[in-house]
């Protein structure tokens, strides 16, 4: 009986002890869990930057020196010497067409050259021998006056040859299709044994170093826009990739249609896109401030409310925004109120953000790498 009621008051005495251990252990447990531990790359510091603002412009990179090369004779293509993508010279073959009907044609005239050349030379000499022998009265006028008529004509016959032999040889010629400046092959069109008509395109070739923004512009904006005023924009294949441009030239009329006044834009020395047809959007910059400015992902909607968490003597507290535009050429949103230059704010805020949670700065970890790799060579 002794026993049992000892080892009963050693079972309770065990069950305080946990329970009074586990009191102990709680409030510790609860403040660990409210502790928020971050590092520097989590937080960012509000600045001050130029807000631009000016008309909208869409359109298009093309380039300024572009030719679309067609047949100018009627014959088969034999070869194609370039491919899509290829640099080429100015003067480069491109496409060769069959010559051989041309070069029969040539041989042809300059035959038909040479044979009117010796008619008219021997019309000239029986000219020169009626004249002699009219001057001592042993032929008529007549006759004299129609060797002059047949050495005229043979004379034309002579003019009408020359100019077909040099109409052959210059379509000989453009049986060899030549690039007219530098730059590269954008679009072949043909292969060899294709039938080429006159005008049928055979290939198309592009200066890449002559690229333009062909905008356009809302015409009830148009009178903000000036020459020489810098442009900003992205373009489609180019993500996260800002181009500079200046507004060179402004169309004098508007599209009938679309009711936009087409602006062109001249890239910076340099910073041109090689593709050619790509879609872009942008702002001209025809005025700008200062203006407080937040990255997308550093603001917390909800629905028309925005707000961010700003960390001040390692304390989160939850900051009403209000948003103002944002900017297309970086996509930061402008902040007129809730926050000033300097403050320190979280980078990517989580939904499990609470208001006046306390904030630990992490340790840095990166300086720990070197001491452990000096411990393990010193091993």
């Amino acid at each position: 009986m002794l026993r049992k009621t000892m080892l009963v008051l050693a079972i309770a005495a065990a069950l305080v002890a946990c329970s009074k251990g586990a009191k102990d252990a709680k409030p510790g447990a609860d403040a660990k869990a409210v502790q928020l531990q971050i590092s520097p790359e989590d937080l960012l510091t509000v600045q001050s930057n130029a807000l631009a603002s000016g008309p909208v412009i869409t359109g298009s990179v093309q380039p300024e020196r572009k030719a679309d090369l067609r047949a100018e004779v009627s014959a088969v293509v034999l070869q194609v010497l370039k491919e899509n993508g290829e640099p080429v010279k100015r003067g480069d073959v491109l496409v060769k067409l069959d010559e051989t009907a041309i070069r029969d044609s040539l041989g042809s005239a300059e035959q038909a050259a040479r044979a009117s050349s010796q008619a008219f030379e021997q019309a000239e000499r029986q000219v020169e021998r009626l004249k002699t022998l009219r001057a001592s009265g042993m032929t008529s006028l007549q006759a004299l006056d129609e060797a002059e008529t047949r050495r005229n004509n043979a004379q034309s016959e002579v003019a009408a040859a020359r100019t077909r032999a040099v109409l052959a040889r210059q379509q000989l010629q453009r049986t060899l299709v030549r690039a007219p400046f530098d730059g590269v092959v954008a679009d072949r069109k043909v292969s060899a044994g294709d039938t080429a008509a006159i005008g049928k395109e055979l290939v198309k070739v592009l200066d890449p170093t002559s690229m333009r923004f062909e905008g356009r512009v809302s015409a009830d904006r148009i009178s903000a826009v000036k020459v020489g005023q810098p442009v900003s924009f992205r373009i489609n294949g180019y993500a996260g990739q800002e181009f500079r441009g200046v507004v060179k030239r402004i169309d004098p009329i508007a599209n009938e249609v679309t009711r936009q006044v087409e602006v062109l834009v001249g890239f910076a020395p340099g910073a041109q896109p090689k593709v050619a047809g790509l879609y872009g959007e942008g702002r001209i910059e025809a005025d700008s401030v200062a203006a407080l400015m937040l990255p997308e992902g550093a603001l917390t909607r909800a629905g028309d409310k925005a707000y961010a968490w700003r960390m001040k003597d390692k304390t989160l507290s939850k900051v009403d925004l209000v948003i103002g535009t944002r900017d297309p050429r970086t996509g930061n949103y402008e902040v007129r109120q809730g926050l000033a230059a300097g403050d320190t704010v979280m980078r990517n805020p989580s939904s499990s953000y609470k208001d006046g949670q306390k904030v630990e700065m992490a340790p840095a970890r990166v300086a720990a790498a070197p001491a452990a790799s000096a411990a393990v060579q010193g091993k």
